[in-house]
């Protein structure tokens, strides 16, 4: 039944625009500070799931995680026994922000009607880039974004004989889902159209884990443009081709990366940054819209290092910005102040780290600067186990401004940049660093922690004007 601004209604209503981290987050935020008396609340989800953590896909695709419903957080029954109107199956398909009102569409009965909302919440997260290139739509080529999309990678590694794999893409999504299929007995073979993997670092910290790679057993494929994706007479894709070769394939993952999912809010006329994600004040209100909100992969936030807007997709965020929000509409108050950019994530054995800016990302915001790189152990040398890792740290030239940190190593390498994600939110210097009271016995570090290691040599580095 259409309904509109006008109705006559007893409670607030609440819409929420996505079934995911931020969108729930909200929901459940704000059903714990008005109770169902005060506030009717409306999630609208178009896939199959609420809740999940995409995250968590190429760990269940590689078998760490052995289910699939371990992923899901809380289920729409769960949402449902706590008075939130979950409908499944049904992706809005217009916002009238004049009106004040959604047009849902359900997906399995094919049927449209308008909701009206006091609040709006949108949380549409983020789409995978899908090249438009010959053969993409291939049986064998996947993508991996939702718990559909890991379901049905699974269905074809178990279905094809074949062992040779190629992922498109050697970003976050890339490198986890080459070791997944390491770990499912697959050849794998990495293209990516950087000279580096994981354009998140710097090209020399990126070179590190190209070598880790191969010595994993991984083709890799640098600096390479995909150009067709070649298929068999029966439309499975066979081979990924290049300018300059072909890779044969009997599956292939895209990992090429994502963007903002905010067509719908363009076409609503809410305003959107230069990498496509919406714009929100620090409530997380979108602007110049008292009553909409947004947060989760869909949105842009303010990197507290450079000061500029980024897209950041990451769960942490989404989860977060679902709780301000939440907070926000259940007539509490909450800010989102900003990140500084931490990510981490491994390839087998192989951990990546990195918060804060990149040289070109320093570059860009006209920054001054120095860098350092160092190579120490996880442990104190003489303890077993000890693993090797290489510390990269930017600081800004004359103030010594902490600017960013990378890490490339072994066990125990990953999490330390947690370390400097601190001391970037505090904007602390590299001298002020070195000062840090950390944790040290030879099991867990050297007794200078690499990370204060490089930051002595930073500190030096700026006091000497080199870099």
């Amino acid at each position: 039944m259409n309904t509109s601004r006008a109705e006559e209604r007893s409670r607030e209503r609440l819409v929420v625009v996505g079934g995911d981290a931020a969108g729930m987050s909200a929901a459940s935020q704000a059903r714990r500070l008005k109770g169902p008396d005060a506030l009717e609340i409306v999630a609208f989800e178009r896939g199959h799931f609420t809740s999940f953590s995409a995250c968590g896909i190429p760990y269940w695709v590689g078998g760490d995680v052995p289910e699939r419903d371990r992923l899901i957080a809380r289920s729409p029954e769960e949402h449902r026994a706590r008075d939130i109107d979950v409908r499944m199956r049904t992706e809005v398909v217009e916002i009238d922000v004049e009106g004040a009102r959604v047009r849902a569409r359900d997906l399995d009965a094919g049927t449209e009607s308008w909701t009206a909302y006091d609040k709006l919440v949108i949380a549409t997260g983020a789409r995978p880039i899908r090249p438009d290139l010959p053969g993409v739509d291939a049986d064998g080529v996947h993508g991996v974004q939702t718990l559909d999309d890991g379901q049905a990678l699974l269905d074809t590694l178990t279905a094809t004989e074949g062992r040779r794999a190629v992922v498109v893409g050697a970003g976050y999504i890339g490198v986890e889902m080459a070791e997944a299929l390491i770990n499912r007995g697959y050849e794998v073979t990495v293209v990516n159209r950087g000279k580096e993997p994981m354009s998140t670092l710097d090209p020399d910290m990126g070179r590190l884990v190209h070598k880790a790679m191969e010595g994993m057993g991984i083709t890799m494929v640098d600096d390479a443009e995909v150009t067709a994706l070649r298929t068999d007479d029966d439309g499975r894709v066979r081979a990924v081709a290049t300018e300059d070769a072909e890779y044969p394939a009997d599956v292939v993952v895209l990992g090429i990366g994502v963007r903002p999912e905010t067509e719908l809010a363009r076409a609503a006329g809410l305003p959107v940054g230069d990498h496509g994600g919406l714009l929100t004040d620090l409530a997380l209100r979108v602007r110049g819209h008292a009553n909409i909100w947004a947060g989760g992969d869909c949105v842009e936030v303010l990197d507290l290092v450079s000061g500029r807007e980024r897209h950041i997709p990451l769960g942490t965020h989404a989860n977060k910005h679902g709780q301000i929000i939440g907070a926000n509409i259940g007539g509490d108050y909450a800010t989102f102040p900003g990140v500084v950019g931490t990510a981490v994530s491994k390839v087998c054995d192989l951990e990546i780290a990195r918060t804060g800016l990149r040289e070109k990302d320093a570059d860009r915001a006209g920054l001054q600067y120095v860098t350092v790189t160092i190579e120490s152990t996880s442990r104190a040398g003489y303890y077993p186990a000890a693993a090797p890792m290489t510390v990269k740290m930017l600081a800004e030239r004359r103030t010594g401004r902490l600017l960013g940190v990378q890490i490339v190593g072994r066990e125990g390498a990953g999490k330390r940049v947690d370390i400097a994600a601190v001391a970037l939110t505090a904007g602390m210097t590299v001298e002020q660093m070195t000062a840090l009271d950390l944790g040290y016995a030879p099991p867990f570090s050297p007794v200078w922690d690499p990370v204060l290691v490089a930051a002595r040599k930073a500190t030096a580095a700026v006091r000497s004007g080199t870099s």
